[in-house]
């Protein structure tokens, strides 16, 4: 059993991504941290910080649904709510090796962020 369990990480995690808290992301981040969502795959602290940097700008709110795990993985789900798309249901695999985050699974459905993109006038 590791130290804190994956579900208890992962609660402090979308605490952290509620408050816009981007270093306290990545104090529970590996750093070799691996983030897989619709938008690719990325890897290292590096990458991860810059990709919850940019989700922070877009954060209006975050609530909560559900929070499941044990020792090793949780799975977190919750809703966004952005500038650009009000409502956007997300769910997290988080995966936890020796009491950081070793990997994240974002499954989201990118459809409404790729409709406000085409309506989005270049400068």
């Amino acid at each position: 059993m590791t130290e804190r369990t994956a579900l208890a990480i992962a609660r402090t995690y979308v605490e952290a991504i509620v408050n816009k808290d981007v270093e306290a992301i990545i104090s529970n981040a590996a750093d070799n941290v691996v983030c897989t969502s619709p938008i690719g795959r990325i890897a290292g602290t590096e990458a991860f910080r810059g990709f919850h940097a940019g989700f922070a700008r877009m954060i209006k709110k975050i609530t909560v649904l559900a929070a499941y795990g044990d020792d090793v993985q949780a799975v977190i789900v919750y809703n966004a709510e952005t500038h650009p798309v009000p409502n956007s249901i997300v769910a997290e695999l988080i995966k936890v090796k020796n009491g950081k985050i070793a990997s994240t699974d974002v499954i989201y459905d990118a459809t409404p962020f790729a409709a406000y993109m085409a309506t989005v006038q270049p400068h």
